[in-house]
Formats: C-alpha cells, structure tokens, sequence
C-alpha cells in the first residue's frame, strides 16, 4: 500500500484496534457501513486482520478511515470518536496478564512507555516525556509531519485508559499545545491522583 501524497507512515499494530472497535461498538451492520465509506485502499487492509508489522499510509489508513467512523457513528464530533478508539485501544492492546502488570506499575514508566509506544508505531515522529511529577507529567511530540486531531485524540484516550487501569484517579489528559494550531510541538498534560 502507497499513497503518494502520505510521507508518515503508522504500523499495524497501531491500526489493528480500529476495526474490533468498530464492530464491537457498532455490530456487524455498522462494521459493514463503515466499509463501504472508506476508501478502496483502507478497505482492502480493514476487510481482513491487519499484518501489525507492516507499515501502511497514515493518512488513508487511519486518518481517513477515523474521519468516516466520526461521521458516520459520532455526528462529526472526532474527539468523542478519536477519543473513544483511543480508549478501546487501551483495552485491546493490554490483555489481563498486561493489565495486572499495568496496576503494579509506577505511573512514570507508564508515561515513558507511552512515549516508547508512539515513537514505535508512527514515522518519522519524535516524542518525549518531559516535566514529570509525582502526579503529573508532560508527553511532547517534537516530530509528526502529518498530526491530525483525530492522532492526537485518540492518543489522549489511550493515556487516559492507561491511567485508569494502573489505577488512577480524577485523570485529566489536556492538549494545551498542538500542531494541528500551527504551534512548534503538541503537548499531552497528563494529571492524576
């Protein structure tokens, strides 16, 4: 898969939610709307498991395909829908076994392997835990040609799911800085109790 318009590319792994989020939320009806909504490319990779060790286009396999699952499910609203797949992400990626060990897990690892995690699945992208408290911390991505609000979002839900898991409380995920707003970096500011 090529898109000559797309230079970030994002792995499987990162892409392999999208569709059992779907399904899952909207049965098989909806899975089989969205399909018909997306492009023939992003179709082609959601009509079977995602290979999560290939990369694909950011832009028409995700961006894209997230934008319709907005449409389509959540009225235009893309963070609800963004942040929500966020979430599910959370859920899918950490089986119990994972979940056990998120719990036992000091919250400042978590950040940083959130960090790991998104350094890992997008290129070329650069992102750091900086500022980090006992209760709070600062994830920057210094790096992303192509950030789309519905990344970022969807990102946020993740952190937040994370959070809730490793058992924290009152979790607030804020994006005060963003490239979608043509500033220098996005910033997550992560707060919890």
């Amino acid at each position: 898969m090529t898109d000559g318009n797309s230079i970030m590319q994002v792995k499987g792994k990162a892409l392999a939610s999208i569709p059992k989020f779907v399904h899952k939320r909207f049965g098989k009806e909806g899975f089989e709307r969205w399909l018909d909504a997306i492009s023939v490319e992003a179709h082609e990779l959601y009509l079977f498991p995602v290979d999560t060790d290939k990369w694909y286009p950011l832009k028409s396999c995700m961006i894209e395909p997230c934008a319709n699952i907005a449409q389509l499910f959540f009225n235009w609203e893309m963070k609800e829908a963004a942040w929500e797949m966020g979430r599910f992400a959370a859920d899918y990626s950490l089986n119990q076994v994972m979940k056990f060990f998120t719990k036992m897990t000091p919250a400042t690892f978590l950040a940083k392997k959130a960090c790991d995690l998104f350094n890992e699945n997008y290129r070329p992208v650069n992102v750091e835990l900086v500022d980090m408290e006992l209760n709070s911390g600062i994830i920057r991505v210094t790096l992303f040609p192509e950030m789309d609000k519905s990344v970022e979002y969807r990102f946020a839900g993740r952190i937040e799911r994370t959070l809730e898991i490793h058992g924290g409380k009152n979790i607030k995920v804020e994006i005060p800085r963003s490239l979608t707003n043509f500033q220098a970096v996005t910033e997550f500011l992560v707060k919890w109790e």
